[in-house]
């Protein structure tokens, strides 16, 4: 895999909106992210045109979030890209994508939700991208989240210290409080102890295999798109999935894993992670994981790939952060996942 120079303290980085233009709807809370970046992560900010756009001026202008995109990695003083928020669109500004200069140019890029489209299509060509927190979502609630948030950016970002355990956080919560509100700016919601962690469904070898994937609902935009991997792509990845705030039905992410095991990639990866499902009763969550099990193991035949739910990614916080391209290890003996490789050169 192609991989971007590991940032440091006081790296530059751009400010992207490639989706909607929620820091033009909401500026505090978009504010207050930036700040957190500066203050607490020590990385330099530099907002893209399009940072601050309105929603009606982005989504008339695809090409205008892609330019930001490719300008960004076209500039030598820019040494990564991190979103300001999600979407539901941005699939469109996949075809003003300079893929070329990009792979040429790689740096790191992070956004979670909507930025599925451009993070999975960049590390399809060959690019490690990395599937993790917003400014909006993430970076504004630094200070309301476990301080264990904070110090696994730092490590992740910063440090060169590999194989690296993922550890489940302490707690965890379903969403921020209204963000036009100055009185709760950066606060969250109810949080909920993680005492049980991640849970392996299945699973009792221990495997390895190249991370791809994201919110499964966006993924579902690209299918039978030029954007989508090819058939022998699949080999040997571990897939990682999550839910978005739209909370789809158990059964309505059955119907997109069960396309994933037409295409035949069931009984070609090495293993699957699902992240914890927004706004999930428990009682959805058993019919969800019973219905993943369904499907890969009796549908499919892939009984032996382990299975892993409940991880700490994608609409939920904190979330952990996930290089798509690099070797992940799946551990059911030991209930761990661990990351092999440093994602940076």
């Amino acid at each position: 895999m192609i991989k971007p120079k590991r940032l440091k303290q006081s790296s530059k980085i751009a400010i992207i909106s490639p989706s909607n233009g929620l820091p033009f709807l909401f500026p505090d809370i978009y504010e207050l992210g930036l700040k957190n970046l500066r203050e607490i992560i020590g990385l330099d900010i530099v907002e893209m045109p399009t940072a601050r756009m309105s929603p009606d001026e982005l989504y008339k202008n695809p090409k205008l979030r892609a330019d930001d995109i490719n300008n960004a990695f076209a500039d030598d003083s820019i040494d990564g890209i991190i979103t300001s928020i999600g979407g539901y669109e941005s699939v469109r500004i996949l075809q003003y994508l300079n893929t070329d200069m990009t792979i040429k140019n790689p740096k790191f890029i992070m956004g979670f939700s909507d930025a599925t489209t451009f993070l999975t299509y960049l590390n399809y060509m060959g690019m490690v991208t990395f599937y993790g927190p917003s400014v909006m979502a993430g970076f504004a609630q630094l200070k309301s989240l476990p301080l264990q948030f904070t110090e696994h950016i730092k490590t992740v970002l910063f440090s060169n210290d590999y194989p690296y355990s993922y550890a489940p956080y302490t707690e965890w919560t379903n969403g921020y409080k209204d963000w036009s509100n100055r009185d709760t700016l950066g606060e969250c919601t109810e949080f909920y102890s993680n005492e049980k962690g991640w849970v392996f469904l299945q699973g009792n070898k221990t495997v390895e295999g190249r991370l791809w994937g994201g919110c499964i609902e966006v993924l579902e935009f690209m299918k039978s798109t030029a954007y989508w991997p090819d058939k022998d792509f699949w080999n040997d990845r571990i897939l990682f999935f999550e839910t978005s705030e739209e909370k789809p039905l158990p059964n309505q992410v059955g119907y997109m894993l069960r396309n994933y095991g037409i295409q035949g990639v069931l009984n070609k990866v090495k293993g699957i992670i699902f992240g914890r499902p927004k706004d999930y009763s428990n009682k959805e969550k058993e019919e969800l994981n019973s219905i993943i099990l369904r499907i890969v193991k009796d549908e499919f035949n892939a009984s032996e790939i382990p299975i892993v739910v409940d991880m700490d990614f994608g609409h939920t916080d904190p979330k952990v952060i996930l290089p798509l391209g690099c070797m992940m290890r799946l551990n059911p003996e030991a209930n761990e996942c661990t990351l092999l490789e440093s994602p940076f050169m």
